[in-house]
């Protein structure tokens, strides 16, 4: 029997390239006129691997965190924790899930669950004891997902620009505890 070599540990600087272009794809995916919005704003690949390596390089403080799935050494998706920032959070013991991503290539091998449960041990490791994240109403894939392992909404909701400035994203926080 064989089995998959996989495993989730911190990001270094050296993982940028691989990051930037789970994310790229990703997005790719999921917003139809995301790559025509980049090349006008004078982004690609290596710009966006620049800014990967230049923040995983300087995180803002030491609990800010990126986390990747690694199929051998191959980056398959990545996780972004740290201290809660919204109003009515107690950064001292709200972790927030920034981002979870996985490269559409290889959603449904595990990655993203071995991604959670490393975001949710690295933040109570940190002594966080609740978790949220917000995303956005029309994600029904990260909503299954995460209300599968036990998350649920808790009543707060916001409204972002898109992308292209002209309109809005509806969002819905989750959150769980930890511990």
């Amino acid at each position: 029997m064989t089995t998959a070599d996989v495993s989730v540990r911190v990001a270094w600087a050296q993982d940028a390239p691989g990051i930037a272009g789970v994310q790229a794809r990703a997005w790719a995916e999921r917003y139809d006129d995301l790559p025509a919005l980049l090349a006008e704003r004078g982004l690609d690949a290596s710009t966006h691997a620049e800014a990967w390596h230049a923040s995983l390089s300087r995180p803002p403080e030491a609990r800010h965190r990126a986390l990747v799935a690694l199929e051998r050494v191959r980056v398959v998706g990545f996780v972004l924790t740290g201290p809660a920032t919204d109003p009515d959070a107690d950064p001292a013991v709200d972790g927030e899930l920034s981002e979870l991503t996985v490269d559409p290539a290889e959603t449904r091998r595990g990655h993203g669950s071995r991604l959670l449960q490393a975001a949710v041990d690295t933040l109570a490791a940190d002594a966080f004891t609740r978790i949220v994240c917000w995303l956005d109403t029309t994600d029904d894939t990260a909503r299954t997902f995460l209300t599968s392992a036990g998350w649920a909404p808790d009543g707060a909701t916001r409204e972002l620009a898109d992308e292209s400035g002209t309109g809005t994203v509806k969002q819905v926080r989750l959150h769980a505890a930890i511990g």
